[in-house]
């Protein structure tokens, strides 16, 4: 079954996303569960590392205070060194599930590659991938936005703000 999404930028840009049940059912379930919640809607990208990833899925802005966008259940980490057979490789423009050191940590956050990443296969649960011209030029643009330095759990920070208005099914 193919899924796909428009995550839209609060600057009306976006980027359409297909996501891939048969690769990872338990990764797209719950991120459909939060897209239809509208989990997703004020949360930041809170860390870009250039010319390897963006990620998002976990903080709002309140002001100048970061936060906490909400409570979420882990769900099992599906990739190979967890026993998961997930072929999807960590290339240019693939969603991914962001975890912890704990293998069955993920919940909101996600993160999508801006180059490929090969030593992420295995490790990390891809998910989706970003599809459609528009939507790499977009992912591009995100790659090169400029980041500050916080503190060591925010290294990468955008700054300005890069907020996603929303997440839909399309």
């Amino acid at each position: 079954m193919e899924n796909k999404v428009r995550l839209m930028l609060d600057d009306k840009k976006y980027l359409d996303i297909e996501l891939y049940e048969d690769v990872a059912p338990i990764s797209v379930k719950n991120f459909l569960k939060l897209v239809d919640a509208k989990y997703f809607d004020g949360v930041i990208f809170h860390r870009i590392i250039r010319d390897f990833m963006v990620q998002t899925g976990g903080y709002k802005m309140d002001g100048n205070n970061l936060i906490e966008a909400g409570e979420v259940e882990t769900i099992k980490g599906e990739f190979s060194s967890n026993g998961v057979v997930n072929n999807l490789k960590h290339t240019l423009g693939v969603v991914s599930m962001a975890r912890t050191n704990v293998k069955d940590s993920a919940t909101s956050q996600f993160f999508i590659c801006t180059a490929d990443a090969p030593h992420l296969d295995g490790q990390y649960a891809a998910f989706g991938k970003v599809i459609g011209e528009e939507s790499y030029k977009v992912l591009a643009e995100l790659n090169q936005a400029r980041t500050e330095f916080v503190s060591n759990a925010f290294a990468d920070f955008p700054y300005p703000f890069i907020t996603i208005k929303s997440i839909e099914r399309i």
